[in-house]
């Protein structure tokens, strides 16, 4: 059986403004809406160094929301088996290594509810 391909929401840019990121969180909420809908497996990418407020509120308040997002959405799905998780990257993450990481989660026998981190700007650092 080939898996589903994820819904992604790729929220792992510099958030310039309030309004920037509440356009962002209305989009992720529609696809993620859309995706829930259709038993769609839900992959958030967010920058690492956002979930720590290293890059500024608006993008701290985009990456928190989503990690949220996806923590309650795996709750809500789980019973269907259908993983929501978090990619966070850093400014040196390959886009192969990403997109690798995507898929994996969107494994019906995988994780979620999870944050996988592909850099190490946590590491040493109270995390949410």
């Amino acid at each position: 059986m080939t898996p589903t391909p994820p819904a992604v929401v790729d929220a792992s840019r510099r958030v310039a403004d309030w309004e920037e990121a509440k356009t962002l969180l209305m989009m992720a909420f529609s696809v993620s809406q859309d995706a829930a809908r259709k038993d769609t497996p839900i992959v958030y990418i967010i920058h690492g160094d956002d979930l720590l407020g290293r890059r500024g509120a608006p993008s701290a308040m985009v990456a928190t929301g989503l990690l949220s997002a996806a923590r309650t959405a795996a709750l809500e799905l789980a019973g269907r088996r259908v993983p929501v998780n978090v990619v966070a990257v850093g400014d040196e993450t390959e886009l192969e290594v990403r997109d690798r990481w995507v898929l994996r989660l969107a494994e019906p026998d995988g994780p979620t509810g999870e944050v996988i981190r592909l850099d190490p700007g946590h590491i040493g650092k109270a995390l949410p």
